[in-house]
């Protein structure tokens, strides 16, 4: 296993309000998670903080020997009590009123992979040299694409294509879509829509499959993001299961 992220302001915004990270428990378990963090006067920075930080500190503390049942209520729990404390810390600080959160999270096991996702970060996995993504998008648009009222090439387009009809922090109760993945691939990649919104399936796909490390692929994505305009934050985790690393 090798294992890399990175997050960029990106080229337009001056300040980062995504959180990363990959952690591995005591089991050799990996979490790999992304939060884009939404919100006036820095809030989206500490939404998206306390999101990770939390689920770092609660995969180390508590996620031990867990079935594929386990996990999947794992992470229902830690979802909603993420946004309790989204909640909690908005009370206390009334400044930050209307702070909010996605958050795409994966746990891989040697029995299984998982994902979780709120909002519209993504994940993706490679297998067969092939990139397919995994997570569903909460936004506007793709409610409407869904329903038939819009093609995804409208989808792309559209004034709206950034409203989010799910976050953390956005109301009381939050339901988190989770996946349950095929184990035979060979890659995880989450990112935030600072990636997605600038580069298509097939171009993320293209630099996986190139030359390089994956601190290389990585880097190389993010330089992408912003070469196309990188008009917002741009995070990636990145893990590959073989024990090459992806050096090809």
């Amino acid at each position: 296993m090798k294992s890399f992220y990175l997050t960029d302001a990106g080229i337009v915004r001056n300040h980062n309000e995504d959180s990363v990270i990959i952690v591995k428990n005591s089991e050799d378990d990996y979490l790999m998670a992304i939060a884009d963090g939404m919100g006036g006067h820095s809030a989206g920075e500490v939404a998206s903080s306390i999101a990770i930080n939390h689920l770092g500190t609660h995969f180390k503390d508590t996620f031990q020997k867990m079935s594929k049942i386990d996990a999947v209520n794992w992470i229902r729990d830690v979802v909603h009590e993420i946004n309790s404390l989204i909640f909690k810390h908005e009370k206390e600080h009334p400044e930050s009123k209307g702070m909010g959160t996605t958050l795409v999270m994966a746990i891989l096991t040697k029995e299984y992979l998982l994902f979780g996702n709120v909002g519209d970060s993504s994940g993706f996995v490679m297998k067969d040299e092939k990139l397919h993504k995994v997570t569903y998008d909460h936004t506007l648009v793709n409610l409407l694409v869904s329903a038939g009222e819009l093609t995804k090439e409208e989808a792309s387009v559209h004034p709206k294509k950034n409203v989010l009809m799910k976050a953390l922090g956005a109301s009381l109760e939050v339901d988190v879509d989770i996946f349950d993945c095929d184990m035979d691939i060979s890659e995880i990649l989450l990112s935030s829509d600072g990636l997605t919104g600038m580069l298509d399936r097939e171009q993320i796909e293209k630099v996986l499959l190139g030359e390089g490390s994956v601190e290389d692929k990585v880097s190389k994505l993010i330089q992408k993001a912003n070469n196309r305009g990188g008009i917002d934050n741009i995070s990636v985790a990145y893990l590959v299961l073989s024990e090459e690393g992806g050096d090809k």
